[in-house]
């Protein structure tokens, strides 16, 4: 449990160091972004009201908060289940990152009201019009982490 507990420490901490960073130590707004390896790295300001791709970003504060809970409520979810079903230390490390991520970006909806965003990449010739951030990342990783490895402990319905 100290792995996942640390795994999610260090998203939560990477994903807000970087947005301090980016957002207030580079200076990068919706007005000044910044090519770091075009077109693969470019810092670009977003304001995320929604979910992924902004999808239910209405900008009321119903949504915000229903999204808070939500997030949380999973969290707590796969804490849980971690908690009851001993795991390998790659889906508790998967755990971590995932929560992390995920509690960095509440935090961001707590403090700013909106998740912010900075990342985007794009490749051979696409050009990818959305951001993210670090903890989008962890979260995506983490998520695949508890798909692929994750161990069913239920018991086998044949009896063996």
């Amino acid at each position: 449990m100290r792995l996942m507990f640390f795994a999610g420490f260090l998203a939560f901490l990477a994903d807000q160091v970087s947005k301090y960073v980016v957002i207030h130590m580079m200076g990068i707004s919706p007005s000044k972004g910044m090519d770091v390896l075009p077109p693969v790295l470019n810092l670009r300001y977003g304001e995320n009201r929604g979910v992924n791709f902004g999808l239910f970003g209405n900008d009321s504060e119903t949504t915000r908060w229903t999204l808070i809970v939500v997030a949380l409520v999973i969290c707590l979810t796969v804490l849980i289940w971690v908690a009851r079903n001993a795991q390998p230390k790659i889906v508790q490390i998967s755990v971590g990152l995932l929560v992390g991520g995920a509690l960095g970006n509440v935090f961001d909806r707590v403090y700013y009201g909106y998740v912010l965003d900075f990342l985007n990449t794009s490749c051979c010739g696409w050009t990818n019009p959305t951001v993210y951030n670090v903890a989008d990342i962890f979260i995506f990783t983490g998520a695949l982490g508890l798909v692929f490895f994750a161990k069913d402990n239920r018991p086998d319905k044949n009896g063996a």
